[in-house]
C-alpha cells in the first residue's frame, strides 16, 4: 500500500510540473555600478592655502578611527557617551533591529516541520433501533495518542527559503540603519556642543565689548562735562553701549536655547561640569584622510542599508517566481489507537498516517504574473534608490572636503581682517583723542572691529563643524 501511495504521489508531481507552464528566468543579484566620478570633487587649492588645509594622505581613514579617538576632548566624549545611552531615536533603532531579527526567526521557522503531541478521546452511544445485529444499544469508544506533523510545506522550489532570505536582508538593513543613526547622533551631539561653545564665545565678546564701550562712554561724558566734547559725542557713545547690551541679552537667550537642544539630543540633563567653556581648540578633533570613492562609499551604513534592501527585493522576486511551481504539503503522524482506554498501550495498537498534498492553480486570472511584475518593479525601485543614496553620499563627501579646504582659507583671511580692523580702530581712536578726527570715525571703526570679531567666531565654528561633518560622511563613528 505504501508503494502505491508513493507511486501515485510521484505521478501527481509529474503531471503538475507539466501544467506549470512558462516560468520566468531566475534573477541573480548583481551589484549596480557606482554612478559617480572616480575621484572626489573638492576643488583646487590656491597658492595661498596653508599646507594644513590639504587632506593629509598619511592620516588614517575615518572608518579606522573610533569616535573616542577622533574627539579628543574628554568632556565632549562623556557627553557623546551619555547620548549613546539615553537618546530615544537610537533606542528605537535598536528595537527595530531586535524586531527584524524576531521576524527573520519567525519566517525561518516556517521551513521546518512543527511536531505536536496530540491526544483525543471519542465516545458515543448507538441506540438499539440502529443496531443491525439486534443486540440492543451499545457505546462506541475511540482513544488516540501520538505525535503529528500538520500541513508542513515541503520547500522543494525555494519559496520559503527565499522569504527567509528576504527577512534576513531586512534584518541586516535595519542593523545598518541603527549604525547610521548612531553616526548621525554622534555628529549631531558634537555639532551642538560646538554651537554651545560658540554661544559662550559670542557672549564673552559682547560682555567685553560692552565694558569697553561703557568705559569709553564714561570718559566721553566726563569730557562733555568739562566742555571738551559735545552732547552728540555722548549720544553716539551711548548708542554703542546699548547695542552691546542688546547683543548680550540676545546671546544669553541663544545660549539657553542651544543648551536645551543639546539635552534633547543627549536624552538626559547634561551636568554643568561637562558643558564647554568655549569653542574647542583645533587639536580636539583628530585628522583623517578621505580615501577613494570606491573604498569609502561602500562602507557607509546608509549605502549598505540600501544594498541589503536591494538584496531583499531579489529574494522577494525569487519567492514570486517560486509561486509558478506546485505547493507540496505533508500531514503525517504516528501513535496509539484503541477502542478502550485500558487497551491503549497494549501490543498491536500502533497506528500511522501519511497524507501528502500537491496543488497548483491552473487558472488564477494572472495573479502570479501580477505578483511577479510587482516584485520586478520593487527590485528596480530599490536599484534606483541604491544609486541615489550613492550619489547623495558622493555629494556630501565632496562638499565636506571642499569646505575643509576653503574654510581654512576663510579663517586665515578673517584673522588678517580682524588684525587690520584692530589696528584701524587703535589709530582712529588715537587720532580722535589728538583732535584730528571726529568721534564718528571712532564709532565706525569700533563697529567694524566688533563685526569682524563676530565673523571670526562664526568662521571658526563653521570650520570645526565641517570637520565633524567630514568624519560623519566618511562613515566615521560606526564602531
Amino acid at each position: 500500500m505504501t508503494k502505491k501511495i508513493q507511486a501515485a504521489f510521484c505521478a501527481s508531481i509529474g503531471i503538475v510540473l507539466c501544467l506549470t507552464g512558462c516560468v520566468p528566468h531566475k534573477q541573480i543579484y548583481q551589484q549596480p555600478q557606482m554612478p559617480t566620478a572616480p575621484a572626489w570633487r573638492s576643488g583646487l587649492l590656491s597658492e595661498q592655502t596653508p599646507a594644513s588645509a590639504a587632506v593629509t594622505a598619511s592620516a588614517p581613514a575615518a572608518t579606522e578611527v573610533k569616535w573616542q579617538d577622533f574627539y579628543t576632548d574628554d568632556k565632549l566624549r562623556q557627553v557623546i557617551g551619555l547620548a549613546l545611552k539615553n537618546n530615544r531615536d537610537l533606542r528605537v533603532a535598536v528595537l527595530n533591529v531586535e524586531k527584524a531579527m524576531a521576524q527573520y526567526r519567525l519566517q525561518r521557522a516556517s521551513q521546518f516541520p512543527g511536531l505536536d503531541a496530540v491526544g483525543s478521546g471519542d465516545a458515543y452511544r448507538v441506540p438499539g433501533t440502529m443496531n443491525q445485529s439486534g443486540t440492543g444499544s451499545y457505546v462506541s469508544e475511540t482513544n488516540k495518542i501520538g505525535v503529528q506533523v500538520s500541513s508542513w510545506e515541503m520547500d522543494f522550489f525555494g519559496r520559503l527559503k527565499s522569504l527567509s532570505r528576504q527577512q534576513m536582508e531586512f534584518y541586516l538593513a535595519s542593523d545598518q540603519g541603527r549604525v547610521s543613526t548612531q553616526i548621525s547622533l554622534i555628529a549631531s551631539v558634537a555639532n551642538q556642543y560646538l554651537i554651545v561653545g560658540s554661544d559662550l564665545e559670542y557672549l564673552r565678546l559682547a560682555q567685553a565689548t560692552m565694558e569697553s564701550r561703557k568705559a569709553s562712554y564714561d570718559l566721553t561724558r566726563q569730557s562733555r562735562d568739562r566742555g571738551v566734547k559735545s552732547d552728540l559725542d555722548v549720544s553716539e557713545s551711548l548708542s554703542l553701549v546699548q547695542s552691546a547690551q542688546v547683543d548680550l541679552v540676545k546671546y544669553t537667550r541663544q545660549l539657553n536655547v542651544d543648551q536645551n537642544g543639546l539635552e534633547v539630543l543627549v536624552g538626559a540633563p547634561v551636568p554643568a561640569e561637562l558643558l564647554p567653556s568655549g569653542l574647542l581648540p583645533d587639536e580636539a578633533l583628530k585628522d583623517i584622510s578621505a580615501g577613494m570613492p570606491s573604498e569609502v562609499l561602500l562602507r557607509r551604513p546608509d549605502i549598505l542599508e540600501a544594498e541589503h534592501n536591494l538584496k531583499s527585493s531579489y529574494a522577494n522576486l525569487a519567492a514570486a517566481r517560486a509561486a509558478y511551481f506546485p505547493t507540496i504539503k505533508l500531514t503525517t503522524g504516528a501513535g496509539l489507537t484503541s477502542g478502550a482506554l485500558a487497551d491503549l498501550f497494549k501490543a498491536g495498537s500502533g497506528t500511522w498516517e501519511f497524507a501528502p498534498q500537491i496543488s497548483l492553480p491552473i487558472f488564477d486570472a494572472g495573479t502570479r504574473n501580477s505578483n511577479y511584475k510587482i516584485a520586478q518593479v520593487e527590485r528596480d525601485t530599490y536599484v534606483a534608490n541604491y544609486e541615489k543614496v550613492i550619489q547623495t553620499a558622493f555629494q556630501e563627501v565632496s562638499d565636506a572636503l571642499n569646505g575643509r579646504m576653503r574654510l581654512l582659507e576663510e579663517e586665515d583671511a578673517q584673522k588678517a581682517a580682524v588684525k587690520t580692523l584692530s589696528d584701524t580702530y587703535r589709530l582712529t581712536d588715537a587720532r580722535y583723542k589728538s583732535g584730528i578726527d571726529n568721534y564718528l570715525s571712532v564709532l565706525d571703526a569700533h563697529r567694524s572691529l566688533y563685526s569682524g570679531q563676530q565673523s571670526l567666531i562664526s568662521t571658526r565654528l563653521s570650520r570645526l563643524s565641517n570637520l565633524v561633518t567630514l568624519y560623519k560622511v566618511l562613515a566615521g563613528g560606526a564602531q
